[in-house]
C-alpha cells in the first residue's frame, strides 16, 4: 500500500482565533477506507477540507501523492486537486440540466487528460459501475436521492483519482440507500485500490471501515 496523504502535526486556526484542528498526524494509504467521526464542531469538516487542499493548514506538514503543499500556490494546488482527488458531497451538486452521463463527464472537461472521443464512453462505464445503466439518460429531478449520490460518486471517479473524499455522503439518505453507498465506497477501496476518506455521523458505517478517526474539539481521541 502506498501512502497517498501524509499529515504531520497539522493545526488549523481561523481568523477569529478558533482552533478547529490541532496536532493531527496520520497517513492515508491506497486500498483503505477511513471514516472520520465526532460531534458537530469536532473538526471533521476542517480536516476533510485540509486533506482536499480546500484550506491551508496554519501549522504542520501536509503532502498529497508526494507533493508537499503547505506553501504551494493556489493554482498548483488546484491542479493537484483535480488530478488526485475526487469529491463526494452530502448535497450531490448535480447540474439539473445535464443527464446522469453528462454530469459524470463534467470533471473530464476541466482536467482534459481523457481524450474527447473517450469521455462519453468512460462516463457510461462509470454509470454502469455504480449500477445505474437503466438511468443513464435521466436528469437529477428524475432520480432518487440514492441514485443521485451514486451519480455523484461516478462523477468523483471521472478522472480516475487515487483519493476519494466524501463529506457526509449519506446524510440525506434512508438506511437502505446508506448501506448501498457505503458498500460502494468500500468496494472502491478494497477492489480498486482507492484511498477513501469519509466524514459521517452514521454508526452503521463503522462496519465498512478499515480505520476510524474520532475527533473531539479538534483532537484525535
Amino acid at each position: 500500500m502506498d501512502t497517498l496523504i501524509r499529515c504531520e502535526h497539522l493545526k488549523k486556526t481561523y481568523r477569529n482565533g478558533v482552533t478547529a484542528l490541532q496536532d493531527f498526524t496520520a497517513q492515508f494509504v491506497s486500498g483503505a477506507f477511513y471514516l472520520i467521526t465526532g460531534a458537530s464542531g469536532a473538526g471533521k469538516s476542517t480536516l476533510l477540507h485540509l486533506l482536499g487542499l480546500l484550506e491551508r493548514p496554519s501549522e504542520g506538514v501536509l503532502s498529497l501523492c508526494g507533493n508537499e503543499i503547505s506553501a504551494m500556490k493556489e493554482r498548483k494546488k488546484a491542479e493537484l486537486r483535480n488530478r488526485f482527488i475526487g469529491f463526494v458531497f452530502q448535497s450531490y451538486y448535480l447540474h439539473p440540466n445535464l443527464n446522469a452521463v453528462e454530469n459524470v463527464m463534467v470533471p473530464m472537461l476541466i482536467h482534459r487528460e481523457i481524450p474527447p472521443a473517450k469521455r462519453k464512453q468512460r462516463a457510461e462505464s462509470l454509470i454502469e459501475k455504480v449500477g445505474l445503466v437503466e438511468r443513464s439518460s435521466h436528469y437529477p429531478k428524475e432520480l432518487s436521492g440514492g441514485e443521485q449520490q451514486r451519480v455523484a460518486i461516478a462523477r468523483a471517479l471521472a478522472n480516475d483519482p487515487p483519493c476519494i473524499l466524501a463529506d457526509e455522503p449519506t446524510g440525506n439518505l434512508d438506511a437502505e440507500n446508506e448501506r448501498h453507498i457505503f458498500l460502494l465506497l468500500k468496494r472502491l477501496s478494497a477492489e480498486e485500490g482507492k484511498c477513501v476518506v469519509a466524514v459521517t455521523h452514521s454508526p452503521e458505517a463503522m462496519q465498512y471501515a478499515d480505520a476510524v478517526i474520532r475527533l473531539s474539539k479538534g483532537t484525535v481521541v
